[in-house]
């Protein structure tokens, strides 16, 4: 039994990777716990592993005193003398052996639970220092299950998670399969240890790149900024310190070896590799590409810019769903605004117009005012005289064209809400007058009515009347027949009595 202990304590010591020391301090604890629950809590009992015998051995500790108080924790001096040390004194400890041959099943089942949560405690802690340093370094696992849509990895002495957000999107796993993901976080808590991986993570492909690429491992090529969107494409730029050194064509690598093996692990994610430069405004059109940018106007208070394009340019420029506009501004930390040539030279030739209106401003004034970004003769009504600084234009003559510029600007306030009030004028005459056709409309609706009605009896009478008339024409036709008939008659015989 006794071996039996040290093996046992020597083989969870490799299994689980932890010191020995700790499954000792484990097991004396255990041994404690049970002691304690056997002898009672108000005993004073320590325990110590003995190595020689293999065995873990209890000691209650008792105070030497001229008289005992509490029989517990004290022993007098003639006890200890007679019982343990002939040599004692008072004040000294004494160590009583107790057999633990008399502890019961109940209280070796605790001890049991106790030594199994401590050496999962310490466990944890092991693997908790061992996983603490390695944030940020690429692990490979393999799929244990899902919950919830998280992918939990086996990645061998324990789990990590891969929350569905950390994973690249319509990227599907079965249960076996073998994944890469970065360590971006690392936490022991009391609900035991945290592992959380990402896929999605700009250092995820930066770390790709590390491994790929032999000259960022040694420092000769160095990554300055990644922009991605998981799963779609990825713009990287990238800096040599060496002159004799590409940095674009050692990350592609011959006939794109080593950028096609970053993209497979991404699962077909397009990666754009910008070389880096200080100049901001060529970053940007780099970074645009493959897009070509025709001019670029600088905003340095609002950190923004204003990129033109040609006008066949600026959906490429732009990009699927904005994408290739949105990784630039993420790639170069700028804000950008995308606008054609057309679009620009008609934004332009508007803003003119509305400074050439100010009265007396004269066209030089107002291409200055232009040139430093001035859009409107609003925009120049709103400026503060005490901060105007605008090459050619002094102060006395500045502050004059905002005043003026003000004046405008209220002039046009004041036209604009009266032609406002002129249309809602109209537009209540033309209510009125709809509102007093609606009413006229049913009065002319009874007199057609009755018209129609009037029309309608006479064509009545006519009808009935008609008959009578043609009767009558059709008797006065017959009686001229038989007098016609009658005439005839008699004028032959008159013929025939002259013939006799």
């Amino acid at each position: 039994m006794q071996v039996d202990l040290n093996r046992v304590i020597e083989q969870v010591s490799k299994e689980k990777g932890i010191d020995k020391t700790i499954v000792i301090a484990a097991v004396e604890e255990m041994m404690h716990s049970a002691a304690r629950r056997t002898f009672g809590p108000d005993r004073n009992i320590e325990s110590r592993y003995n190595p020689e015998l293999g065995e873990i051995e209890l000691f209650e500790i008792k105070t030497v005193v001229e008289q005992v108080a509490n029989p517990m924790l004290e022993e007098s001096l003639q006890e200890a003398k007679a019982k343990h040390d002939p040599e004692a004194e008072v004040g000294d400890e004494i160590l009583i052996k107790l057999d633990t041959a008399t502890m019961g099943r109940i209280a070796a089942q605790a001890a049991k639970q106790n030594l199994i949560q401590h050496i999962r405690d310490a466990e944890r802690k092991q693997i908790f220092n061992e996983f603490k340093d390695r944030k940020g370094e690429v692990v490979s696992g393999i799929v244990q299950r899902f919950e919830r849509k998280n992918m939990i990895v086996n990645l061998g002495r324990t789990e990590a998670i891969l929350p569905e957000k950390e994973q690249i999107p319509h990227e599907r796993y079965r249960q076996g399969d073998r994944v890469r993901a970065l360590i971006v976080d690392v936490d022991l808590s009391e609900k035991g240890l945290s592992i959380v991986l990402s896929r999605t993570a700009n250092e995820f492909l930066i770390k790709l790149f590390e491994q790929e690429v032999p000259e960022i491992y040694e420092g000769i090529v160095e990554i300055r900024q990644c922009a991605r969107e998981p799963g779609g494409r990825a713009k990287v730029a990238v800096y040599s310190k060496d002159s004799d050194v590409d940095p674009v064509g050692a990350c592609v690598g011959m006939k794109g070896t080593r950028v096609q093996s970053v993209v497979q692990e991404l699962r077909g994610e397009k990666i754009d590799i910008v070389p880096w430069t200080d100049d901001q405004a060529e970053l940007v059109c780099r970074a645009l590409a493959p897009a070509k940018v025709s001019k670029v106007i600088i905003d340095e208070d609002e950190h923004a810019m204003e990129v033109i394009v040609p006008d066949d340019q600026l959906s490429l420029a732009i990009g699927r769903r904005g994408q290739n506009v949105r990784l630039a501004h993420r790639l170069a930390g700028w804000k950008l605004d995308v606008r054609s040539e057309a679009e620009a030279e008609e934004e332009a030739r508007s803003a003119r117009a509305s400074l050439n209106a100010i009265p007396g401003i004269g066209d030089i004034n107002a291409e200055l005012l232009f040139q430093y970004g001035y859009r409107s003769s609003e925009q120049l009504g709103e400026a503060n005289p005490e901060s105007f600084d605008v090459e050619g234009i002094s102060p006395e003559r500045a502050q004059q064209l905002i005043v003026a510029a003000r004046a405008h600007v209220q002039e046009k306030k004041r036209r604009e809400e009266e032609s406002k009030a002129a249309a809602e004028a109209e537009a209540a005459v033309a209510e009125t007058a709809v509102a007093e056709t609606s009413e006229v409309a049913p009065d002319a609706s009874a007199s057609a009515g009755e018209a129609d009605a009037q029309a309608v009896a006479e064509t009545i009478d006519g009808a009935a009347a008609g008959p009578a008339a043609d009767g009558e024409a059709a008797h006065d036709e017959a009686a001229q027949d038989n007098s016609g008939a009658q005439t005839g008659e008699a004028m032959h015989g008159e013929a025939k009595e002259v013939k006799s």
